[in-house]
């Protein structure tokens, strides 16, 4: 098993997801975060991860990462809440996000706001406020979870 594939399962094993590990460099210091959403859901909509359960399996991923480094060198761990507003990087993270506000940027600069209805294949579907919008995931440039209060 690879790496990641380890962290996923004892992410998944106390009920949450990966929803990315990226390794960030900020303020001259190397960071490997890893964000992660609720695997449950109520009403439609998930579940929000507490900063207990983020401490709970920064202790549980603490000692395979001192086992299996993921980064050479020195590193912190991040494990944090993929948040209410998040960037959209993936298909998967498009099929997650659905029935949330959304925020894209196509590759002809068209900005678009409005509610992920669904993905199918490489297509993403928006409610605008005049239309339900069929985009190709490969015109987006950038694509973002928002929240209206």
């Amino acid at each position: 098993m690879s790496l990641e594939s380890d962290i996923k399962s004892l992410v998944k094993s106390v009920g949450l997801e990966v929803y990315d590990i990226m390794t960030v460099n900020e303020n001259d210091e190397l960071i490997y975060r890893i964000n992660v959403t609720s695997a449950n859901s109520i009403d439609g909509k998930r579940e929000s991860v507490s900063l207990d359960q983020c401490v709970a399996l920064t202790h549980l991923l603490s000692p395979l990462l001192d086992v299996t480094p993921p980064i050479s060198g020195e590193y912190r761990l991040e494990v944090g809440s993929a948040g209410i507003e998040r960037k959209l990087n993936s298909l998967e993270h498009f099929k997650k996000s659905i029935g949330d506000n959304i925020s894209i940027v196509t590759i002809q600069k068209l900005k678009i706001r409005g509610t992920l209805v669904k993905v199918e294949g490489s297509k993403v579907f928006i409610q605008s406020e005049d239309a339900t919008l069929e985009i190709e995931y490969s015109d987006i440039s950038k694509a973002k979870t928002y929240f209206e209060w």
